[in-house]
């Protein structure tokens, strides 16, 4: 069952989203991005605290391609240390499950 992962990343905004979104979608790296919007971060970075207003968004995809979706997505992300984490599927709709997988390009990444 923990074949499945749930991916977060956090963009600087609707045209990043839109990209990323499109790219992993495209290339099959994702069954399903969602786009949560009006995230307030709060973080270090260099040495001082930092706040911005980000989205966030939410991936579904398989744990086996994992490496790949990050390499892709620092690639063509703005930030130079991009927030991306993932966290394992420990359960679910075995029919959405089903999909995911059937949903991802089988053998391409893996």
């Amino acid at each position: 069952m923990r074949k499945y992962i749930v991916v977060f990343i956090t963009v600087s905004g609707k045209k990043e989203s839109k990209k990323i979104t499109e790219y992993l979608i495209d290339n099959k790296l994702a069954a399903c991005v969602n786009e949560i919007s009006n995230i307030s971060s709060t973080y270090w970075w260099k040495g001082k605290i930092e706040k911005s207003k980000e989205l966030l968004l939410v991936i579904k995809t398989k744990k086996s391609i994992l490496n790949r979706l990050i390499k892709e997505v620092k690639k063509i992300h703005s930030y130079s240390v991009p927030e991306i984490i993932a966290l394992p599927i420990i359960g679910g709709n075995k029919d959405y499950l089903n999909w995911i997988n059937s949903s991802i390009y089988r053998g391409k990444y893996e």
